[in-house]
């Protein structure tokens, strides 16, 4: 049984598991009663930061059209169009000992596809979580479960890893945004033209 974290809270990853070097970050979530006509197509996505918060370039956005980054280090595992069944719904796999020494952090975000069109919120959306696991043992070391604090939310950013000296840390944010992936974007600093 891993960490279990709230909001804002922080917590070593690669300090206290020595040798760990390859992890998946799941992320999972289940729809509220919706008659609404439309699917929930919930997105996750990573953001590849440097010291400034913002991405180098746009393919340090990575996401189901772009699932890997420049140095192979980071994998989105595809697309779950309806985040149906028991688990993660959508997977990122990072092997820690190759991300570039330039980025500072990976942000984890989820998003609802045509949110607006389909007038879809976060408060539609319940037992959200993000988990870290050990890609090797398939021990799960970190788990965030968001609780219910959305409501016009279309956009979230769930949790971060980062680097603290040599290490890694895990940071529990759980912030929400309207504007959904653009709104994202912009603040990332990916070019959304």
């Amino acid at each position: 049984m891993g960490i279990s974290l709230k909001k804002g809270e922080k917590v070593d990853l690669t300090k206290g598991n020595p040798g760990l070097s390859k992890v998946i970050v799941g992320l999972g979530w289940d729809t509220n009663k919706y008659d609404g006509g439309f699917s929930f197509d919930l997105d996750a996505a990573a953001f590849v930061l440097g010291a400034d918060g913002k991405v180098k370039s746009d393919a340090d956005f990575i996401f189901y059209n772009n699932l890997q980054d420049k140095s192979g280090s980071i994998t989105h595992l595809g697309d779950n169009l309806t985040g149906e069944g028991e688990g993660d719904d959508e997977q990122v796999k990072i092997e820690l000992s190759k991300v570039p020494a330039e980025v500072e952090r990976i942000s984890f975000t989820v998003t609802i596809h045509e949110a607006e069109e389909r007038a879809q919120n976060f408060g539609q959306i319940s037992n959200s979580f993000i988990r870290v696991v050990n890609e090797e043992t398939r021990e799960e070391l970190i788990r965030y479960d968001l609780g219910e604090d959305f409501s016009v939310e279309t956009a979230l950013v769930v949790g971060e890893l980062y680097r603290h000296k040599d290490e890694w840390k895990f940071n529990a944010i759980g912030s929400g945004f309207q504007g959904g992936l653009f709104a994202l974007c912009k603040n990332f600093g990916v070019n959304v033209g």
